[in-house]
């Protein structure tokens, strides 16, 4: 069973290893990105997915596997997004 963190700006949505399954942007505007990294705390130097522009009402599913972050899974947003971001 997956978990879930609805967010609207930049989060550490897991401090340990884990799989991203995938993110659910709700709305998205004034040049809206995400970036995904692998990091336990806030650090940007393992990218997971570097950015992207998102758009509003769109799923974004990394398959039945996911995509496996080593330390964890940090979200950077800018511009204006509302997403909810699943996991395991």
């Amino acid at each position: 069973m997956a978990n879930y963190t609805q967010i609207d700006a930049t989060a550490n949505i897991k401090a340990s290893a884990g799989k991203l399954i995938g993110i659910m942007v709700t709305a998205a505007s004034g040049t809206p990105t995400i970036t995904v990294y692998d990091s336990a705390a806030t650090t940007t130097t393992t990218p997971i997915m570097k950015v992207f522009t998102p758009t509003a009402a769109t799923a974004y599913n990394f398959g039945v596997n996911g995509i496996y972050a080593n330390k964890g899974i940090y979200v950077v947003i800018s511009g204006t997004v509302s997403a909810t971001v699943y996991y395991d």
